[in-house]
């Protein structure tokens, strides 16, 4: 093998992120915090147009959290913050306000920000060996 420290790179133990990547992880959660809560108030004020803007925003973030960071965890934090402010948002509040209407539109935008999540986080890069690592035609 040409990995000197005793085999590929899938094989090695996790190890901490660095303080700039857990920075890049908590500025990518706050960014879903604010584009599910963006994503709330657009989705049914412009129907099918908002719904549409709505997830395209939450699909530009995720995917590029994940290219940006090179991990699928670059996904999953922004994925977070948007599931924490959706959720947050369709829980009623004891005065009976609550955002989210119970219509089509608003569980599309809810199972649609899921899926498009899912999707982001499985194009995500995972952890894969370096050029040296890989045997070609053997």
């Amino acid at each position: 093998m040409s990995n000197n420290s005793g085999g590929s790179m899938l094989a090695q133990p996790l190890t901490r992120p660095s303080g700039g990547r857990i920075a890049a992880y908590l500025g990518l959660f706050v960014l879903g915090v604010v584009v599910g809560a963006a994503g709330a108030l657009v989705q049914s004020g412009w129907f099918p147009g908002g719904l549409l803007l709505a997830l395209a925003g939450a699909a530009g973030l995720f995917l590029g959290g994940a290219r940006a960071t090179g991990t699928r965890a670059g996904a999953v934090a922004p994925a977070a913050g948007w599931m924490v402010a959706v959720v947050l948002l369709t829980a009623s509040r004891p005065e009976g306000d609550f955002l989210f209407g119970a219509g089509l539109v608003s569980y599309l935008f809810l199972l649609g920000g899921m899926a498009v999540a899912v999707m982001c986080a499985t194009l995500g890069q995972g952890r894969q060996p370096d050029r040296s690592d890989v045997r070609l035609g053997k």
